[in-house]
């Protein structure tokens, strides 16, 4: 998810949606560790309804992206790939959400590690206002064209719905 808010209400409404929904299911939130963008609402919307979040930040960007002071723990790292595999170690699912390129990379990096077998956490992203079609059909095509497996495909889960990508997710996480 993004350091900004986009240009659609629906991206801030499912970002607080999502924050919401984690809270209220007894899980803790791993994020980038921003207050602004949609990486705050995330923060505020799960940390309003009680809920545990941990954020990580590497330290040049603690200004720059402005971290967030309220945070159950905020886990402060020397540069991105720390940041990555500090989420990644904490975290027991990965969700994306409406964002620019470094959500995009982040994303796709997660992928790859699950492809490489360095982790078998589920992946998904939330599909708000159709965001992530033209990637989705993109993906499709990479399969279509055999420079993607199917299951390797399979292994991104795609929903619009807060509660149906987090049941997925909850259920290939092996935790249903």
């Amino acid at each position: 998810m993004g350091s900004r808010e986009g240009n659609d209400d629906r991206f801030a409404a499912a970002t607080e949606a999502l924050g919401t929904a984690i809270a209220r299911r007894g899980w803790g939130l791993v994020y980038g560790g921003a207050r602004n963008g949609l990486m705050g609402r995330l923060a505020n919307a799960c940390l309003a309804e009680g809920g545990e979040v941990i954020g990580v930040m590497p330290e040049h960007l603690v200004q720059r992206e402005v971290s967030h002071h309220g945070l159950t723990r905020l886990i402060r790292v020397d540069n991105m790939h720390e940041r990555k595999a500090a989420m990644a170690a904490h975290a027991d699912a990965f969700v994306a959400l409406p964002g620019g390129i470094g959500t995009l990379e982040e994303l796709f990096e997660i992928w790859t590690w699950r492809y490489l077998d360095l982790h078998r956490k589920p992946i998904g992203v939330l599909n708000v206002a159709d965001f992530y079609s033209p990637l989705l059909t993109f993906l499709d095509t990479t399969v279509e064209h055999g420079f993607l497996d199917a299951s390797t495909r399979r292994a991104l889960c795609a929903e619009a719905d807060t509660d149906i990508l987090l049941d997925r997710l909850h259920a290939a996480a092996g935790l249903a």
